[in-house]
């Protein structure tokens, strides 16, 4: 390969793997013996399709975009967009463009992708059928999706208390691509049915066992499945008597009409332009490379799923990424090649968590499989090994895939104990820490990063967080799965680890309160304008939140915060398993009075809620949709009633017993002091959740030492517990101060609850930061309970009087949240299962009896038929 300078490149393509190559070339031509242009047919720059459904969550086309800063200033790399390349002269070197632009070039590189494989079913071009593959396809669903919900009468199907079917979407195909379509289609509001040729979902990743869970874990969502069978035809559904405009005949005869139909049964390489210059092709398509990508024409190379290396075409990034970095070292001079590539995969989709890696499905001969498939926990999991059972070849997991950033660097070396214990739940001391993992092995697939190039980075970068190794390495900058592997190897490599909130911002969320405050930051933009970069994500967004609330920023779902809000926030609500919410109105230590216990029941009846009684001494009412919510309230608030922040990171509850007024045991009024701590620290943001109980005795009815902070009765007075914890990590409390007054009491938590908000780092509970104190800076052991009593009681800071006017401004501020809403009609406007219906119910919700009272359930929508099908 020559480097005679200003040599042209011609890249077709700009997608996830063409720009890959476009920036990794960058990296390594230092000198520019390579001038780049690029042509991309789309009218945006590459954006990340693995990220594609996040389109549906929220996320703009902007946030996609992957083209590095920088990357087409100057004049060495170009960039034509809308422009595709529709003939290739090899004797000439030449490549003509749509526009007419003829380009010539000494190397060209083939990363033109793949286009989706729609099967030849009759109907399939009709309007409403649709693929899943670009921003332009995904905006093309979601406008056939609100034409859909948007007539007169849809949505009123099961649970909606009408007679006229949901919307309905088909998606043709059960793999990675279908479920992710499938999940769009639901978040759209339409009843999503999947019908898939294999007798499983994603058969290429999971096997049996797993397929079947999944599919459960896929159906308990509301997405009916079929399996076995495939499209036999799309026609227009005139005279079905029904309002969906298209009618899907399936292989086994069942008719399903549909709103609209997408097809996501897989892709085919796009070969095209190298089939017309007469270049080879693989059996089932894709150009023929060798290891070095190079294609039968010396100056033409091909890379990604247009490219057919050893005999496979490759159908995921990963592939592609490595074809890409061996390429631009080729072009540079070097001698490295594509070999076995790492076909490994995490997704969550449709919130289930699925991870396939290695031999998944042991084709290897004389493997073995070890599997534990538990369906009460909903988790699947599957070790392949080698037939003297000695070497990790592959595995499967489904339902929970927290063990795959330690197993995939695993595949094909020796295993480091009982594989039946590795996938065991308690299993996690038989795998071996992230140090203990040789040099060369792979660490992040996306990007072909090793073990050792992140020590290495590390060591010589001196790095001391996450975002920094990412920003090295581009490790986790791909699927993100390998995140948890290089925080764990940053923690074992002995360096002090930076306390960066995540990768938009350096500070901790402690060192962002303090800004917030001091420079009075009213929003986001401002905060990550003046302090981070970017646009945030779902660690640093919700956090900010928080500390805006924390500190009075006015009504959370207001302007740019509501945008921050996790989704319990979002709507004032904890959203349940099911798809419905949770109504917990605040009842102060747990007193309430007779009227208010017949609203409730009233409020329980007319709405059909299940209701229970919680451990925290509230009424859980559950099973509420979306859209009832305010109506809900209203009835509550009428009553009396105001939050519980049952969804927040607040104070939950105060929990007491009856103390002195009625036990003949009680030595203080426990219960009104319970109801005064509830009511004077009620919608309180924190880095967590807290809870308090206060018990009359050393009895401890009310189970204070297990509780963030928990107040036992003297015959002196009190006793004050800080720090204790019924979560993951049960811990006890411990004792800060003995036998002190009401007033020294109450002065104390306030105190303790603005100092954990002020310097407790995210989620963290109030157990591990009071841990955290006894840890010096240096890393020796110290007193953190007599620190803490020094800041508390005897102001060692001199931050009392800041502290205690934090609490007196929350007190003085403090507003029901949902009272506040019901005042507000763009509040209320959040409070719609579908937008241009905003009466119309979720229509997937369905309800039977458990134990005497009603229970919201998923389940498949009922349509109309005109063939074998019956409807349900």
């Amino acid at each position: 390969m020559g480097t005679d300078a200003g040599r042209r490149l011609v890249v077709v393509g700009n997608g996830m793997v063409g720009q890959y190559f476009v920036e990794a070339l960058r990296e390594r031509d230092v000198d520019r013996h390579w001038r780049v242009t690029v042509f991309g047919e789309e009218p945006r720059r590459a954006y990340d399709r693995v990220a594609l459904s996040s389109y549906f969550d929220g996320a703009s086309a902007e946030s996609l975009d992957l083209v590095a800063a920088g990357c087409y200033d100057g004049s060495d790399y170009r960039l034509h967009l809308d422009e595709a390349v529709v003939a290739l002269d090899r004797a000439a070197r030449t490549v003509t463009t749509g526009r007419g632009r003829t380009v010539g070039y000494d190397a060209l590189v083939l990363a033109t992708g793949s286009s989706p494989f729609v099967p030849p079913v009759p109907g399939a071009g009709l309007p409403g059928c649709f693929v899943y593959r670009t921003l332009d396809d995904l905006d093309a669903i979601r406008a056939a999706a609100l034409r859909a919900t948007a007539r007169p009468g849809a949505g009123a199907g099961a649970g909606g208390g009408g007679g006229a079917a949901a919307p309905v979407g088909l998606v043709v195909g059960g793999g990675l691509l279908g479920l992710e379509a499938a999940r769009a289609l639901r978040l759209l509001g339409l009843a999503v049915h999947v019908v898939e040729m294999a007798p499983r979902l994603m058969p290429l990743q999971v096997d049996e066992g797993g397929g079947a869970l999944l599919r459960r874990l896929v159906e308990e969502l509301g997405v009916t499945v079929h399996l076995g069978t495939g499209t036999a035809s799309v026609a227009a559904a005139a005279g079905t008597g029904g309002s969906a405009t298209l009618l899907a005949t399936l292989g086994d005869g069942t008719e399903l009409p549909a709103d609209l139909v997408v097809f996501a049964a897989g892709v085919r390489p796009r070969d095209q332009l190298a089939r017309a210059a007469g270049l080879a092709v693989g059996d089932r398509g894709g150009v023929l490379v060798d290891a070095g990508c190079r294609t039968a024409d010396p100056a033409i190379y091909a890379i990604g799923e247009c490219a057919c290396a050893a005999g496979r075409v490759y159908g995921l990034v990963a592939p592609g990424y490595a074809m890409g970095s061996v390429l631009a070292d080729r072009l540079v001079g070097g001698q490295a090649e594509f070999t076995a590539a790492d076909t490994a995969t995490k997704l969550k989709l449709l919130g289930v968590d699925v991870a396939s890696f290695g031999d998944a499905l042991a084709a290897t001969e004389g493997a073995l499989e070890v599997t534990i498939n538990d369906p009460v926990a909903g988790s699947y999991a599957k070790l392949v090994v080698s037939d003297d059972a000695t070497t990790l070849l592959g595995g499967v997991l489904v339902g929970d895939a927290s063990k795959y950033a330690s197993l995939r660097p695993l595949v094909g070396r020796p295993l480091p104990g009982d594989p039946l214990a590795m996938l065991a739940p308690r299993g996690d001391g038989v795998l071996p820490g992230a140090g203990a993992l040789p040099p060369d092995a792979m660490v992040c697939s996306c990007h072909a990063v090793t073990r050792e190039a992140v020590d290495t980075a590390i060591a010589g970068s001196a790095l001391t967080t996450v975002a920094e190794i990412k920003a090295c390495t581009k490790a986790g900058t791909g699927c993100g799965s390998c995140v948890p592997m290089l925080s764990t190897l940053l923690t074992e490599s002995g360096v002090t680890v930076g306390k960066a909130l995540c990768e938009h911002f350096d500070q901790s969320r402690s060192e962002l309160f303090e800004i917030v405050r001091g420079q009075r930051i009213r929003t986001f933009s401002e905060l990550v304008g003046r302090h981070g970069r970017g646009r945030g994500c779902d660690v640093c967004r919700p956090v900010v939140a928080s500390i805006l609330a924390s500190l009075g920023n006015g009504h959370i779902l207001d302007g740019e915060q509501a945008a921050l809000q996790d989704t319990n926030d979002a709507f004032l609500a904890n959203i349940q398993r099911n798809g419905t919410y949770s109504v917990v109105p605040r009842i102060p230590g747990g007193e309430i009075t007779p009227e208010k216990l017949i609203a409730i029941g009233a409020v329980a009846r007319d709405f059909d809620l299940y209701t229970k009684i919680t451990g925290g001494q509230r009424i859980d009412l559950l099973g509420a949709r979306l859209e009832q919510l305010p109506a809900i309230w209203r009835r509550l608030v009428d009553a009396g009633f105001e939050s519980g922040h049952a969804y927040g990171k607040a104070l939950r509850t105060v929990k007491s017993c009856v103390g002195s007024t009625w036990c003949r045991y009680g030595v203080q009024d426990s219960a009104a002091l319970a109801i005064e701590l509830e009511l004077r620290y009620r919608g309180i943001r924190s880095p967590h959740k807290i809870k308090a109980g206060v018990s009359g005795c050393a009895r401890e009815c009310a189970e204070a030492r297990g509780k963030d902070i928990g107040v036992i009765a003297t015959e002196n007075g009190w006793n004050l517990y800080v720090g204790g914890n019924g979560g993951f990590r049960p811990r006890h409390a411990d004792l800060l101060l003995t036998d002190v007054d009401t007033e020294t009491l109450i002065r104390t938590i306030d105190r303790f609850i603005v100092f954990y908000v002020r310097t407790a780092e995210r989620l963290q509970r109030t157990s591990s930061w009071v841990e955290s104190l006894s840890t010096g800076p240096g890393g020796e052991q110290v007193d953190g309970l007599a620190y803490l009593r020094s800041v508390l009681v005897d102001d060692a800071l001199g931050i009392a009087a800041e502290l205690d006017a934090a609490i007196e401004r929350h007190v003085g501020a403090y507003e029901d949240e949902w009272a506040a809403v019901l005042d507000d009609p763009v509040r209320l406007s959040r409070f719609v299962s579908f937008v241009n219906a905003p009466d119309t119910p979720d229509p997937s919700i369905s309800f039977v009896t458990e134990r005497g009272q009603p229970r919201p359930v998923l389940l498949e929508i009922p349509v109309a038929t005109t063939g074998t099908r019956t409807p349900t």
